[in-house]
């Protein structure tokens, strides 16, 4: 692909007077966005304002393929690209990551978007209900601050019931969880003793948000579903490790204890040479329960 300048996307077609082309490519956390340069300089005097109108292409960090590098909340990133096109801001119901997003409103300089996700304060100075819904301990530790002890209690009481280093038995909520994982392993020849045993390319998790968040902490990867409310329900969740028993502890840990599994498999060839090593791969689901 022919590069404009020493721009990666495509050349100024009407952008004339920019050093930056037309389409720019941004490279925002690992996740890789296709926007206008208009769209990026639409709020004066912001972040990307300045970088790409005040600045010149080689003063900005690139990453290997010539994109332009933010490193940043990738995901939370495309809100912020949508309130540029229009200057308004849609998120969906039961957004739960509005501390974030105003976080990365201001890094990004835009006091406008910032104000919009700022928690509403009433005239006693109390956090109303538009607190950050993703940040529940939160939430209800500041509703004790300034209060009487029986409000603060109540609100560490609410805490306890969603903090998965909660000690309380009783808070805990019923469930299952499904962990399921695609593996393969070699069974080397009869003449040989070795064997490459499992190699797991990914755990997956299925359940309800609010259950796997507990969990897994942060060892959950939710990037392929993000704005999942807590009492919904995904199958798009996966582990950030490749240890199954890694999991199985977690989820002991929490409480929780199979009920179920099952396994499909395959077998073939490394090549068409039947002596060759074989290769199983197989792909098994777990069922646990917490009571």
């Amino acid at each position: 692909m022919a590069l404009a300048d020493t721009t990666r996307g495509i050349s100024n077609g009407g952008n004339s007077g920019s050093l930056f082309p037309e389409i720019i490519e941004l490279n925002v956390g690992g996740q890789v966005y296709v926007t206008r340069h208009t769209t990026l300089i639409a709020v004066p005097d912001s972040l990307l304002w300045n970088m790409f109108s005040q600045r010149t292409p080689k003063e900005l960090a690139r990453d290997s393929k010539g994109r332009y590098f933010l490193d940043r909340d990738g995901f939370l990133f495309r809100y912020i690209l949508d309130y540029l096109r229009d200057l308004n801001l849609v998120l969906p119901d039961y957004f739960p990551e509005k501390c974030r997003l105003q976080r990365e409103a201001e890094f990004f300089q835009l006091h406008d978007l910032s104000k919009r996700l700022s928690p509403k304060v009433s005239k006693e100075n109390s956090i109303s209900e538009e607190i950050c819904q993703s940040d529940t301990e939160e939430a209800a530790l500041f509703a004790g601050v300034g209060g009487s002890s029986l409000e603060a209690s109540r609100a560490v009481s609410s805490v306890s019931s969603v903090n998965p280093r909660s000690p309380s038995l009783e808070s805990r909520k019923s469930g299952y969880i499904t962990v399921g994982y695609r593996g393969s392993y070699t069974i080397g020849r009869d003449t040989q003793t070795d064997a490459k045993f499992r190699r797991v390319a990914r755990i997956t998790v299925c359940g309800k948000t609010s259950l796997a968040k507990e969990v897994f902490g942060d060892t959950l990867n939710e990037s392929r579903d993000p704005d999942r409310p807590p009492e919904r329900y995904t199958s798009r969740y996966y582990l950030k490790f490749n240890f199954l028993e890694q999991a199985f502890d977690k989820l002991t840990e929490s409480g929780f204890h199979m009920v179920a599994c099952s396994s499909t498999g395959t077998c073939a060839y490394a090549s068409n040479d039947p002596n060759e090593d074989k290769i199983w791969t197989s792909y098994t689901e777990y069922v646990f329960c917490r009571d």
